[in-house]
This record gives C-alpha cells, sequence and structure tokens, in this order.
C-alpha cells in the first residue's frame, strides 16, 4: 500500500479537518470539554464498538455509581458488571475494573500522559490511550480506530482490506504523518466526527466533508467500495439449552465463567453438552432431571420457545425449559448461584436476552 507523500506533507489536510470540526462537529457530548482523564479513559472505552446513542445513559449510571477511578478501583467485580450489563462485550468491563485497580495501585491514581505507558494497562490499545492522551492531555499522538481507517481509505483510495498488518501499518504511519503541530484535541475529535456523521459507511455525506477536494474514493466514484470489507465467513451456529428453574417466585441464576461469552455475569443453568435438536425428547427429560436434582426435587417442565441470539463471531440458538420444583435443597444458595425474586430481574444485571426472557416467563409471578 501507498499513499503519495505530497499528500502526507500537506498541513492543509489537519487545517481542514480541525476548522470543520470547530465550525460542525460535536461538542456536546457528556465527556467532552473536559480534562478528567477518568472521565475521557471511561467513554472512549464504552465507545470501543458500540454507538454513542447506547454510551450515554451507561456513562451517566457508571459516573453516579463509580465517581472517579478510585471509587471504580474499590468496587466490587459484581457491581461493575451489572452496571455494565446490556452493554455488550462484557470483556470491556472486565478490563476495565482491572484498568482502575492498576492506575490506582501503579500510578498513585492518576492515569499516566504518556500514550505508551497508557498502552501498557488493561483493555487499552494504541488508538484508545492516544485519544485519551490528545483528550486529557493535550499530547500529540495518532489515532486509528475504525472511522479514521474508513476516512483514510477513502481520502487516499486505499484498495486494500485495512485489516491485513501491512495495510493497518501504512495507515498508522498516515496518521503519525499527518498529525497537527497544534490543534491536537480538535483534529483528533474531528477525524472521530467525521467518521461517525458523514464518511459513514453507508451513504456518506461528501458533499458536506471537508476533505471531499482530495477525497481518492468520491472522485473515482468507489465511496461504496471503499474501505475494502473484511472477506465473509459462514456464521457458526451454536446451541444451548437453558433452564428457568422456579421456586415460590424465585429463579434460580448461575454465575458464568469469566472467559467467554457473557463472562461473570449471572445467567440461567444449562445443560453441559447438550445440543438442542440432536437428542429425543426423553433424553432430555432425563438430562433436565439431573441436571436439577443439584438444587431440588424435580416437580415439572416445559419447553418454552427458542430464540436466537446473535454476537460478533456467531449465533446463540437458545432452547429454554420452564422448570418447576417440588422442593428447595437447603444448601442450593452457593457462592456461583443465587435465587432471584421475579420483582428484581428488572434492575438485575443480566445479559439483555437472558432477562428478557426472564421477564416474560415470571411477569405473572
Amino acid at each position: 500500500m501507498t499513499i503519495d507523500p505530497v499528500a502526507l506533507a500537506d498541513p492543509a489536510f489537519s487545517r481542514a479537518v480541525i476548522d470543520w470540526q470547530v465550525a460542525h462537529g460535536r461538542h456536546a457530548l457528556p465527556w467532552q470539554n473536559t480534562r478528567d482523564a477518568y472521565r475521557v479513559w471511561l467513554s472512549e472505552i464504552m465507545l470501543q464498538q458500540t454507538q454513542v446513542t447506547a454510551v450515554i445513559p451507561y456513562y451517566a449510571r457508571f459516573l453516579a455509581r463509580f465517581p472517579d477511578v478510585a471509587a471504580l478501583a474499590a468496587a466490587s467485580a459484581d457491581d461493575v458488571m451489572a452496571c455494565w450489563a446490556g452493554l455488550g462485550y462484557y470483556s470491556r468491563a472486565r478490563n476495565l475494573h482491572r484498568c482502575a485497580q492498576r492506575v490506582v495501585s501503579e500510578h498513585g491514581g492518576v492515569f499516566p500522559a504518556d500514550p505508551l505507558l497508557l498502552a501498557e494497562l488493561p483493555g487499552i490499545g494504541r488508538s484508545t490511550a492516544a485519544a485519551i492522551s490528545a483528550f486529557a492531555y493535550g499530547t500529540r499522538a495518532a489515532i486509528l480506530d475504525g472511522n479514521v481507517k474508513r476516512v483514510f481509505a477513502r481520502v487516499f483510495g486505499i484498495d486494500e482490506y485495512p485489516g491485513v498488518k501491512a495495510v493497518e501499518n501504512a495507515l498508522w504511519q498516515t496518521a503519525e504523518a499527518l498529525l497537527p503541530q497544534a490543534g491536537i484535541e480538535a483534529y483528533t475529535q474531528g477525524l472521530m466526527d467525521l467518521g461517525a456523521t458523514l464518511c459513514t459507511r453507508s451513504q456518506p455525506a461528501c458533499p458536506r466533508c471537508p476533505l471531499a477536494a482530495r477525497c481518492l474514493a468520491l472522485a473515482s466514484g468507489r465511496t461504496a467500495e471503499l474501505p475494502v470489507r473484511k472477506p465473509k465467513k459462514a456464521v457458526p451456529l451454536k446451541s444451548a439449552t437453558m433452564l428457568v428453574i422456579i421456586d415460590r417466585a424465585q429463579v434460580l441464576l448461575e454465575r458464568r465463567p469469566a472467559t467467554g461469552i457473557w463472562g461473570g455475569l449471572l445467567s440461567l443453568p444449562e445443560l453441559d453438552g447438550h445440543q438442542p435438536g440432536i437428542r429425543e425428547e426423553v433424553d432430555v427429560q432425563g438430562a433436565l432431571e439431573r441436571k436439577v436434582a443439584r438444587f431440588g426435587r424435580f416437580g415439572s417442565s416445559l419447553r418454552l420457545p427458542a430464540f436466537a441470539h446473535v454476537f460478533t463471531h456467531f449465533k446463540l440458538q437458545v432452547v429454554p425449559y420452564r422448570i418447576t420444583l417440588a422442593g428447595r435443597h437447603a444448601y442450593a444458595a452457593e457462592d456461583e448461584t443465587v435465587w432471584l425474586a421475579a420483582d428484581q430481574i428488572a434492575q438485575a444485571g443480566l445479559p439483555a436476552p437472558v432477562k428478557k426472557l426472564l421477564l416474560e416467563v415470571m411477569r405473572d409471578l
């Protein structure tokens, strides 16, 4: 991948981005107009792979619950995961908690200004580190998130997939070369705003773009083709049988492993190794009774309508069963299990599809 070195040496590029951002960019987002590194960091982590409109209410709730990095570091993992529940990509929440603890223990509760030091902390990559440092400390550092890659791919006519390592390395060199000598905050925000509001994946608003005159994709009629999309792969289909075990208007929940989907969250017990549709129904009944025996005496079961939930890399097919106990074992409430009352479900930190299912199943209890 090559880019005209004259284009990279042209300071008019950054000037156009800065001037546009000042006049037309976003200025009223909750995490803007602050040098508080904690708030900047929190917003950058939440905005990874998540739309601004979805982040805003979570950002407000997080600040209300954890007003500074010390409060977040001192919180329990359960509290952090409960506040994050529904925002998705739960490894971000685990890394967020670990990062806060390291900032407190290793940096005296102050986020370092050096992007290299920031990038060593959990959940902070090179681009996020640069954004935090630029917004909180005015550091002259280059970002290269998905929005910026799209802007560069179109402006410079890059007809290779940006995820290829060699192409990504060249994009980083481009990002570094285009940095302005002054106005790094407006420039960084401007690149983000361009990608989010004008240079969008579909139907970009090219006539309003400050880079339109130099955009090779626009000049060649290839804005729909660039950036080159990742080669498609078949979406794997996974299956799970989930158990809604009910006793005395309460439902049994189990904590999921720290790694994997919904890591660390409370969710419904599952039949280990059971693939819905493969075994005969009589075999499922036996498996249900054996699973439930740990928690109490089996009463009755009812197969509920199956549903699908789509993750980034696969699709999960869920077959739920409603199980009513005839009696609960006294020792069932272990460290990794909890009985949750029906009226607590709406406020509980649960995976979104699990919460939706439980609200439907238990609304009449």
